[in-house]
Order: structure tokens, then sequence, then C-alpha cells
């Protein structure tokens, strides 16, 4: 336990490194990782806790701003302890009563805020974003083919899913493992902001009908992994309502903006979603994993998945049996995922969640606001971010004054990857970096972690233009 909160302290420590950076090889070489015939005692294990925790990422620093997930809060860290203390499965009420109940009547209350009319439906959560989208993906297909569960996919014709050229991979994951095919997945063009362009999106509808394919799926996204868009839901809605086409809302990352009466606007349109994949531990900052699938119809999913296992789904317990929830899983063992949420929930109250959010929003906002006409930066995409999402280019003063031509292009695309190596091997923050479509490398700086203040993001750009000024 000491070595645990003494971890915690030093992540909120500025004057710590986010990471004590060390190549692959250099671990390797410098401990014994391998696993042993005979027990260690007391004191070695003890050791292994402590070297583990130096040279892991200190994700709740103020100053890491590398991933969607960051941030650390002390009652989901308890959470987290007492779920693992606890050590049971979600697959029924018999043996996870509290757990069972505290989904519910979470899950109840996220689709309450999404907008369907007294929170009905369905839901779950699962180990992570990607494998709520694949489960949105494989309730739509059994709504359309239910006898795709028995004979499988040579009894139902070719299925077609569209979504945005900037959506998450996971939809083309899924296709991949539900047997449809990455090759299925259609993706439509996005605007120089990033969001789906509808009248692209009906006229790949059309194409598909006209070669005899069933348009199965449109997923929609709020809150694109880089730039941070917000598809136009209600006009992707209507166009899903023309042609009978199941909509899915990709909202892992953005979702959390449905606390936000300031915010929520840009996720108008969500109510009319078939199911919606909201990831708690995303910008809600619930400790890793935290990610739910709401679905709009109550029993599809349960229709879709069940497989009446005897020995776990007895039909005649003496309780009631809609709360033995598991059959609607794909999973047998299930992490209980919910309580972290539902206690961070009750400590912060949704107002709690609000200013969360609102803090968040208004930090990147800062830094765009500092960047945008500061000498050496370049904006991938004008205009104010939607999201937390705030991306661009440093251009060191060597390029400052080549023409925006293929060599300027080719040079600056190797500044990103040198700056974020310098800041891992000084350990002094961290920011990702990317190319996306003919756009070289550039730095993607996302914030959800509301430790973070605007001296953090000072210090951000002041590190960069230290880091990158000799390149």
């Amino acid at each position: 336990m000491d070595i645990l909160l003494q971890y915690v302290v030093k992540s909120f420590d500025r004057s710590t490194k986010v990471i004590d950076f060390h190549y692959p090889n250099e671990l390797l070489q410098e401990y014994n990782w391998e696993l042993t015939d005979q027990p260690q005692n007391l004191e070695e294990i003890l050791m292994h806790c402590q070297t583990t925790l130096k040279y892991a990422i200190k994700t709740g620093h103020p100053r890491y701003f590398n991933q969607l997930s960051t941030g650390l809060d002390m009652v989901g860290l308890a959470a987290d302890w007492l779920t693992s203390t606890a050590n049971t499965n979600m697959f029924t009420y018999e043996i996870a009563p509290v757990f069972v109940l505290l989904e519910y009547v979470t899950l109840k209350k996220m689709r309450e805020i999404i907008g369907w009319p007294g929170g009905a439906g369905d839901g779950i959560f699962s180990p992570g974003g990607a494998i709520s989208n694949m489960y949105a993906m494989l309730i739509a297909r059994f709504k359309m083919f239910p006898e795709v569960k028995e004979k499988g996919m040579a009894a139902v014709p070719r299925l077609i899913a569209f979504t945005s050229e900037h959506s998450h991979f996971s939809l083309k994951k899924g296709a991949a493992a539900l047997g449809i095919g990455t090759d299925s997945v259609i993706l439509i063009k996005c605007d120089e902001r990033g969001k789906m362009i509808p009248s692209d999106l009906e006229r790949r509808i059309i194409e598909a009908k006209q070669k005899g394919f069933v348009p199965f799926l449109v997923s929609a996204t709020a809150g694109t992994t880089v730039y941070g868009a917000f598809d136009p839901l209600l006009a992707v809605a209507d166009i899903c309502k023309k042609y009978k086409i199941w909509m899915h809302v990709d909202a892992a990352w953005g979702g959390g903006l449905l606390m936000s009466r300031k915010h929520k606007w840009k996720l108008s349109g969500v109510e009319r979603a078939n199911s919606v994949t909201w990831n708690p531990h995303k910008m809600m900052g619930v400790p890793l994993q935290c990610s739910a699938l709401l679905v709009r119809e109550e029993g599809l999913m349960q229709s879709c998945n069940q497989m009446h296992a005897s020995y776990l789904f007895q039909q005649d317990k003496h309780y009631d049996l809609s709360y033995d929830t598991g059959d609607k899983a794909l999973q047998c063992g299930r992490h209980v995922d919910v309580f972290k949420l539902w206690l961070m929930w009750r400590a912060k109250g949704a107002t709690g969640f609000e200013a969360h959010i609102d803090k968040c929003l208004e930090l990147a906002e800062y830094l765009y606001n500092i960047i945008k006409n500061r000498e050496g930066y370049e904006m991938v995409f004008d205009g104010k971010p939607q999201h937390t999402n705030v991306c661009f280019w440093y251009v060191p003063p060597s390029l400052r004054v080549l023409e925006d031509n293929e060599e300027r292009m080719s040079r600056l695309s190797k500044v990103a990857p040198v700056i974020k190596a310098r800041m891992m091997e000084y350990g002094t923050t961290m920011v990702s970096y990317q190319p996306l479509g003919d756009k070289v490398n550039f730095f993607r700086m996302v914030i959800s972690n509301p430790a973070a203040t605007h001296q953090d993001i000072d210090f951000l750009i002041e590190e960069i233009e230290r880091l990158g000024q000799d390149l």
C-alpha cells in the first residue's frame, strides 16, 4: 500500500518525470524479468513492484498529454481497489448482486443523458470502445438478419457498413472479426475539419444498393481520435431513417461532453441513434477500463448473444432472472467496470463531471489561442477545435524561411518525431503525433486531466520550442 500511495503522490508532483525512459533492450538487460520455478520472498516481491512503477508512465501527471485517457482520480482508484478485493464476475445477480444493480442504474442514467425517453433500452460495459463498436455491428447485423446467428454469413447477402475516413480503426477490426470483411466497410469523405460529409454518405449508400449490396450500419463519430471532430449526427440520422439503416454513434471520446450544458450541443442528434459507444475512461477520467455500449431497443442484445448456458442461467432461480445479465454479453467472465464510475459519480455529482469537462475544453482553447498566431506554429486546420484535440506543426527556425514545397514538407515531417523522442528521454512531458492523409507528422495535443493548468500548457509550449529550436 505504501508503494502505491508514494506513486500516486509522485504522479501529481510536477517536479517528477512523466517517464523514466529506457529502450526495451536496456530494460531487458538491466533486470531479470523471467518467471521462476521457486517462490521469492516478500522483499523481492516488493522490489518488483517498485521497479514496475519506476519505469511506468505516470498517466496521472498533469503534463502527460499523450493519450485520450489521462488523469488519476483518487475515488476511482479506491473503487478499483475495492472491485479487485471483491474479485467477482458480472454474469449473474447471485454472484454480483450489488454490482449488477449498479450497472443497471448507471446504464439507465447514461441512456437518459443520451436522450432516450425514460432511459429505456439496454446496454453493457465492455472491455473498451473497440469491443463496444463491434457489439454495435453485431447487433445491427442481427436486427436485419437474425438468421445469421445460426446459419452464419453464408445465409445473408453482402453487407456494407459506412463510417468516416477519420473514424476509429475498430470499425474495420469489428468487420474482420465478424466475417463481414474490411472491404465491406466504406469510408466516407470528411470536410477540412474532419466531419463526415452527409452527401457523400448518401451517394455511397445508393451506389452500394445499386450493386445489390445491403447497407446495414452507419457509424458516425462524436469526437474523432485525431481531430476531435463531431460528425453531423442530425443529417446522418435523416439518411439512416430514409434508407432504414442502423445508426451507431461512436462517442467513445466525445460522449463525456453530454455531461456539459455548454458543450453537449456538439452531439445533437445522438438521441436518434440505435446504439452509442461511450467511454467514461476517456473524457470523464474514470480509471481504465470503463466503456459502455448503449442500445435503444431493449432485449435485442439478449436475443443476439444468448446461448442459454444451463450451468449459469438456470430458469428456476428464486429471484428476478432479468438481473442475470451475462447471457447478453459475448464474454462469459466479465470484469466489474461499473463501480468506479458509479462511485466517482456519487463523489463528484453530475456537476463535478461538468466542471471537469468544461475545464479541459477551456485549457484546449487556451492553447489554441496562444499558438494560432505564434511564430513557429501552424495549425493543421482552421478554426477553434471542437474538442480538446489541438492539432499543429511546430516549425523550427531553420524551416521558417523555406517555401511551402515538397522539400519543406519532407523536413517538417521529421520534426515532431524528434521532439517527441527528446520529450521522452528528458521525461518532461508527452504529446502524441501522427500523419493523417496528405498531412505530414503533426502534434495532436489532447487534454482530459483536470489537474492540468494554464501553467502546464505554457510549459508544454516552452518545452517544444526548447527541444526543437536546433532542428
